[in-house]
């Protein structure tokens, strides 16, 4: 059971494919990482040329071998374009939960579908593949438009994690907490395909 909670299967639908972050990834996700406002509340600098996206890609892939990550690449699944990427992360499988995070996409996918569909295809892996009870999620507390997006989903805020990251200038974020449980998916998986159509 547990090695199965670090497959990364090819997960498809009608506006995005996730793939399995690779470094054929590299050139379009630098194409899609070029809008600065992508990267205000990451724990990361914006990659500035194709070498620092491919470190980028490199240090994901290291968690993944580590299994502290599980990283995809997003595919606009109509153009075939890399749109950004999405990982599993604090993979438990004996406590059967997860997070889904160090997401982002590239502004011209922003507002399309692709990011509720993504969520849409890790959640149905998460609770209907894997079994899981609890998926969770983390962002910058002011950052109101992935905490607005998170809560559309169905997840529920749980509270702060004071001074929970060190950003990459230094400074300390604290961390808004959300999650939804094996309880809400039923509800939350309605939802979100209604949303869809």
């Amino acid at each position: 059971m547990s090695d199965e909670w670090f497959a990364r299967p090819v997960l498809t639908g009608r506006y995005v494919r996730l793939e399995p972050l690779s470094l054929d990834h590299v050139d379009g996700l630098y194409e899609a990482s070029k809008e600065p406002s992508i990267w205000t509340w990451k724990s990361e600098y914006q990659p500035d040329s194709v070498d620092a996206m491919r470190d980028w890609v490199r240090k994901a892939l290291d968690g993944c071998q580590r299994r502290l990550r599980l990283p995809w690449a997003q595919i606009d699944a109509v153009t075939g374009e890399v749109a950004g990427s999405t990982s599993y992360y604090e993979i438990a499988p004996h406590d059967r939960g997860l997070c889904i995070g160090h997401t982002w996409l590239g502004a011209r996918w922003q507002r399309t579908g692709c990011n509720t569909e993504s969520k849409l295809l890790l959640l149905q892996r998460a609770f209907d593949d894997l079994g899981a009870i609890r998926v969770g999620w983390h962002t910058h507390i002011r950052n109101e438009r992935s905490r607005a997006a998170i809560e559309r989903l169905g997840a529920s805020f749980e509270g702060i994690h004071r001074k929970h990251r060190v950003l990459a200038d230094g400074s300390f974020r604290d961390t808004a907490a959300y999650a939804m449980t094996d309880d809400d998916w039923p509800e939350a998986s309605k939802a979100l395909r209604a949303k869809l159509r």
